[in-house]
């Protein structure tokens, strides 16, 4: 498929930790030359400090007022303001074991490299072996990668999310494929 007749210009990946919502997102923002909204950058403050709800969902809306935009995430507190003006939704529901081997080689790498997430944020390898902590991401992949799997399907059934062309993929390979399938022929 031609990058030119691709129709989506405003799209929303989600899913689960670590299932490469940030990765594919910036690489379609790329490819189609539409911007990258990552709402990780515009939640997370300098030392882990998250948004309160209004401001956040205030720098949501002004980053989804333009008419072309891809978003990685899905913050429950703010999907009306992106999904009611998107054009697809694009759901990378991998299996566990695929998301929790990505998530334990990210958090290593991440320690090992330190990389700088957002606003000057780095993350504490330690954090996340806490398993009975917040802070844990392996805590959260636990809680939520089930609980997606339930409630996506029920979000994109509500009233005012018909409009959403959905792709749905399974697994990297397949999510992949599409994402080569994009490009100019």
């Amino acid at each position: 498929m031609e990058i030119s007749s691709f129709p989506y210009k405003r799209i929303n990946v989600i899913g689960t930790t670590s299932s490469g919502k940030s990765t594919l997102a910036s690489a379609l923002g790329m490819r189609l030359a539409i911007p990258y909204i990552e709402l990780d950058a515009l939640y997370w403050n300098p030392n882990w400090v998250g948004t309160d709800d209004e401001t956040f969902r205030e720098k949501v809306e002004t980053a989804v007022r333009s008419s072309r935009w891809v978003v990685a995430g899905n913050y429950s507190r703010v999907r009306n303001l992106i999904w009611s003006k998107a054009e697809a939704i694009v759901w990378l529901d991998y299996p566990f074991s695929v998301v929790f081997w990505r998530l334990l080689t990210r958090t290593v790498r991440r320690a090992v490299t330190q990389e700088e997430l957002w606003n000057g944020n780095r993350e504490k390898f330690w954090w996340h072996l806490k398993l009975w902590s917040d802070e844990s991401l392996f805590k959260w992949l636990f809680k939520t990668y089930w609980r997606r799997k339930r409630e996506i399907p029920l979000q994109l059934q509500q009233h005012g999310y018909q409009h959403l062309k959905v792709f749905h993929f399974k697994s990297p390979r397949e999510t992949e494929g599409w994402l080569d399938s994009l490009a100019v022929q």
